[in-house]
Parts: C-alpha cells; sequence; structure tokens
C-alpha cells in the first residue's frame, strides 16, 4: 500500500514514518473478485488487513440467515485487529466490494512489531477505542431509535463519507446502495425500509434512483433523528 494510503487511517497519523514503512513492507498482497470471501465467521485469525483498493463488506449472518451489514472498509483502512490481539476467532464476514487488492500483516510479524515499536500501542488504543464506540452507538441505536430516526442518521452518515454536492440535486450518496443493503445495515427489513424511502421522497426530502439516494432536504432528514447524532 503507498504510505499516503496507509496513512489514510486517523490511527497510524501520530506514527513516525519509518513504522508505518514498516508495516507496507512487511505485508501480503492478496486480490479479490467482487464477492469473494476474504474471511468468515469463525475463521482462525491471520493477521491485520489493510484495503489497497476496491471496498471490503463487514456483516453478520444469523442463525436465520439474516444478515446485518455493519460497515465498508475503503482504500487506507485497516480492519481485523480484535482477533490479532486475544487470538480468538474472527467475529464478522468479510466480502470484497468490486476488485478489490488487499494487504496482510501475518499475526506473528505484527506481535513481533509491536514489541519492537512501542508507539504502536497507543495507536491501537485510540483504534480500538474508536470501533467500541462505533460499536456502542450501533447498539444504542437499535435499542432506543425508531426505524424513521435509525434510516435517517445512517444516511446522514453515508453522506458524510460518500456524499458529492450537485448543484439543484442535493447530496448525491456516491455509493452503490440497494435497499436491501440499506435495510441490512439498521435491522430492518427491505420493505419497511422502502416504505419510509418512498415517503420520504413524496415529501421532497431525498430522491431515490437506482441504487442511489440523493439528499435534497439535509436538514429536513437531519430533523427526523430526533437529535441523534450521526
Amino acid at each position: 500500500m503507498p504510505l499516503s494510503n496507509a496513512n489514510a487511517d486517523p490511527w497510524l497519523r501520530d506514527l513516525p514514518p519509518e513504522v508505518t514503512a514498516l508495516l507496507a513492507s512487511m505485508s501480503l498482497r492478496k486480490r479479490l473478485r467482487h464477492g469473494e470471501l476474504l474471511y468468515a465467521r469463525g475463521d482462525d485469525a491471520d493477521g491485520l488487513y489493510g484495503v489497497v483498493s476496491g471496498r471490503i463488506r463487514i456483516s453478520l449472518t444469523h442463525a436465520d440467515g439474516r444478515e446485518v451489514l455493519l460497515t465498508w472498509f475503503e482504500p487506507g483502512s485497516w480492519f481485523g485487529e480484535v482477533s490479532m490481539f486475544d487470538a480468538s476467532p474472527r467475529p464478522q464476514d468479510a466480502h470484497a466490494v468490486g476488485d478489490t487488492e488487499v494487504m496482510l500483516l501475518p499475526r506473528a510479524k505484527f506481535m513481533a512489531l509491536l514489541d519492537q515499536h512501542h508507539q504502536l500501542y497507543r495507536a491501537f488504543a485510540k483504534l480500538l477505542c474508536r470501533r467500541l464506540r462505533m460499536s456502542l452507538d450501533f447498539v444504542e441505536d437499535m435499542m432506543t431509535l425508531p426505524l424513521s430516526a435509525r434510516l435517517a442518521k445512517r444516511l446522514l452518515e453515508l453522506a458524510g463519507v460518500y456524499g458529492s454536492a450537485t448543484q439543484g440535486a442535493g447530496i448525491v450518496i456516491d455509493l452503490h446502495l440497494p435497499q436491501e443493503d440499506l435495510a441490512r445495515m439498521i435491522g430492518a427489513t427491505r420493505q419497511s425500509v422502502s416504505k419510509e424511502l418512498n415517503r420520504w421522497e413524496a415529501l421532497g426530502l431525498i430522491r431515490v434512483e437506482y441504487s442511489r439516494i440523493a439528499l435534497l432536504d439535509s436538514e429536513r432528514v437531519r430533523a427526523l433523528t430526533g437529535g441523534a447524532k450521526p
């Protein structure tokens, strides 16, 4: 991974350049086709992953077949850190979205690097805290927010990452986002999400295109969150 990409992840920004260079030089490369499984829930932890190109989709599949889409990792993002530290099995499934290239820092090399460069402990503490906050936010949303608020909050979050302002067309979420995936992200059914999106479109809040959504009135969408911060 080019160092400019490696440094894109906030947990690396405070590390000396020679340490980030070591992370890249000690890593292996792997290419994945769209939809290909990188690892499954329950797999042994083989190391820390970084996204070079493409995107990685992280999800959970329940025993009844229902899937919850947790997040995507973009180029420059590193993931798989929890199993690195406690040597536990992978807690989620990871699939490629589009043609994707990742780099793998094997666990043994990573642990040796930690022993040599103690700055990594502080960096990883920040990373783990950030991921913990995200997990707690997700649980809180599921327990306390109605569907409309969860949907509005997630659309605003996606717009903050993938949104691009267009003249007269609001903020377009530049992401292939089928309504089924959006439903999986907020623990809802596709039918209930589709009904809510259609209602919002009729009110002029959003525009729904094929696997694309544009926010036409972000402030009114934000009001639907009931004050929950995206």
